[in-house]
């Protein structure tokens, strides 16, 4: 009996791509099975990599599988931007906001990989390698005004607390809350024009 429900077979949607099985998965869900199953291990290992804990990471990994489920009709092929690159991004976003609440629920402050703090690019079937996010993130930086890269990258990437940054700057904690802000806005803008 084809499990599939109809005459493709399991062989013939494993050959497809991953943008194709996508595609097929918003009208037959069971074909997103293989979704998982290709990124299933790798995704858990980056997750386990940002939020240095098993447990979070599968749950995470859960959570990012069923966002990308349910947003798989929104996922357009454009030049550049695979599924691969898509599903990374969400995956690293959702521990981001999960090590957010972390660190407010629990008062846990992990060392973090560069890359969770924004949403960068994938560069084709190469996964983030550390050299290359440091080298992407100084880039980006460099095209923001001096006063917000330096308060942006001392705060979030060596993550200094506001009143130690406050004291580097020689300004008030209340501006260097306003520059970090204004800062992620100015590098999400700047990242999303390299994308």
């Amino acid at each position: 009996m084809n499990l599939l429900g109809d005459t493709e077979t399991n062989d013939t949607i494993s050959e497809k791509s991953d943008e194709e099985v996508l595609a097929l998965s918003v009208s037959r869900p069971h074909v997103f099975e293989v979704i998982l199953d290709r990124y299933q291990e790798a995704l858990l290992r980056k997750a386990e990599s940002i939020l240095r804990s098993r447990e979070d990471a599968e749950d995470i990994v859960q959570e990012t599988f069923a966002k990308i489920y349910l947003n798989a009709y929104k996922f357009k092929i454009q030049e550049g931007a695979s599924f691969k690159s898509w599903a990374y991004k969400i995956l690293v976003n959702t521990a981001f906001t999960r090590y957010q609440k972390m660190k407010r629920e629990r008062g846990v402050r992990l060392p973090l990989d560069p890359e969770i703090y924004e949403t960068l690019r994938d560069t084709e079937s190469r996964q983030f390698e550390k050299q290359e996010v440091s080298e992407y993130i100084i880039s980006v930086l460099s095209r923001i005004p001096d006063h917000l890269s330096r308060v942006l990258y001392l705060h979030i990437i060596e993550g200094r607390p506001q009143e130690e940054v406050a004291r580097m700057e020689d300004i008030s904690v209340g501006a260097v809350k306003t520059r970090v802000h204004r800062a992620k806005k100015a590098f999400k803008k700047e990242n999303a024009a390299l994308i």
